[in-house]
């Protein structure tokens, strides 16, 4: 199970600055196994160049914390605010998301001049008395904000390298998680009324916040992911021929796309073989199965003669069993709590306008940043999205 909880800073001017370093450093170690040109590559729209994810995480601080709070600040480049803005309305004109592939300027070199110039003047004011309480809760979101890119980072840098013709390794290190192909056994919960949503110390985004009572019927979870193994006894069973499993929007997707398997699977002279961060190599049956979207999972579960849990069962249930391998799709759509409002400025842009047409994701990834999970947590993505580290546990 990741660590449930997030990162937790006392107000001691030398923790902030420690926290700053370390979590700005990680997102250079990231990138420390590509090449100059792996910055570059989009293949496909939902996949930003890892030299916009350092450049756009830089522009975050140097926008929101720098330039309205310390006196004398000089921007590095007036032209930035334009090239790494990513969905900020209120922050002004941009490059729209298809043509950050097309940036070959600013170079990968003076984008890690841009991070040199702007870690160092967020050193000087992390040790300034312009550090204020009133704006710790905006710095804390940037760190967090920088995290959740590092997870992007990786789910990126493998789309591009998956789609590579060479399949190129990331690194070689252990990123699979073992789920034996031993029944399912399913954890059982009484019907009820439960509270969800975040309390207690520490950070959390605004969409987790307004905890509040839900009532549940009986339902009962499944103690571990769905493996390789079992989708590929779905697959062979005609599982991506067989519309009565599938949504109708998912059975358009299905035949559009001509969909056949999982993200990174590859048929191999009668044999399957699988993308990963290591390279290519053969399926492993007993991992746990990833890349598929909510389509392929509703799809699933019905051939199972289940469900995808809700996310309030998702997290009454997850003291109960293992999870922070596999993002797990939920049954619910993502909409706000009871009480929700949106900041105001540029920060209420954060998540309140994606609550249409998305559905939550709960848990975390091998790909989580450590420190950056909890069971609260609610990730979200559209139905026919696939290239984040996503999974499958089963309901009923």
């Amino acid at each position: 199970m990741k660590e449930n909880s997030v990162l937790t800073i006392s107000n001691s001017i030398n923790d902030w600055a420690e926290k700053y370093l370390e979590i700005r450093n990680h997102s250079v170690k990231i990138c420390e196994p590509l090449e100059i040109e792996d910055y570059v590559v989009q293949p496909t729209v939902d996949v930003s160049p890892p030299k916009w994810h350092l450049g756009h995480t830089t522009w975050f601080f140097e926008t929101f914390i720098l330039e309205p709070n310390f006196p004398g600040y000089q921007v590095f480049d007036a032209q930035y605010n334009f090239v790494f803005n990513s969905y900020y309305e209120t922050i002004g004109a941009r490059v729209i998301r298809t043509d950050r592939g097309n940036l070959s300027r600013p170079s990968v070199s003076d984008i890690y001049k841009y991070r040199k110039y702007v870690d160092e003047q967020m050193d000087k004011f992390l040790q300034s008395e312009y550090l204020t309480e009133e704006i710790k809760p905006l710095l804390e979101l940037g760190l967090n904000h920088e995290q959740q890119h590092q997870e992007l980072l990786m789910t990126d840098i493998k789309y591009i390298l998956g789609h590579n013709p060479l399949f190129p390794a990331y690194k070689n290190e252990a990123f699979s998680t073992k789920e034996h192909s031993e029944n399912i056994e399913m954890i059982h919960f009484n019907e009820g009324v439960y509270e969800i949503g975040f309390q207690g110390e520490g950070f959390s985004f605004d969409n987790e916040l307004g905890r509040h009572k839900v009532y549940l019927n009986d339902f009962k979870i499944a103690d571990r992911l769905v493996s390789n193994q079992e989708y590929l006894e779905f697959m062979e069973a005609g599982g991506y021929n067989d519309f009565r499993h599938w949504h109708a929007e998912g059975w358009d997707w299905v035949k559009q796309n001509e969909a056949k398997s999982p993200l990174y699977w590859h048929l191999i002279d009668g044999k399957w073989m699988n993308y990963t961060l290591n390279g290519l190599q053969e399926l492993d049956l007993n991992d746990a199965i990833c890349h598929i979207n909510f389509y392929e999972a509703s799809a699933f579960a019905s051939w199972k003669g289940m469900r995808l849990p809700t996310e309030a069962e998702w997290e009454v249930a997850s003291n109960h069993f293992k999870w922070g391998s596999r993002w797990e799709w939920t049954n619910s759509a993502y909409l706000p709590y009871p009480g929700f409002k949106k900041e105001a400025g540029a920060v209420g842009e954060y998540n309140g306008k994606f609550m249409v047409n998305q559905m939550v994701l709960r848990g975390a990834s091998v790909a989580t940043p450590i420190g950056h999970s909890r069971n609260t947590y609610r990730n979200f993505f559209q139905t026919s999205l696939k290239w984040q580290f996503t999974g499958i546990r089963l309901a009923q």
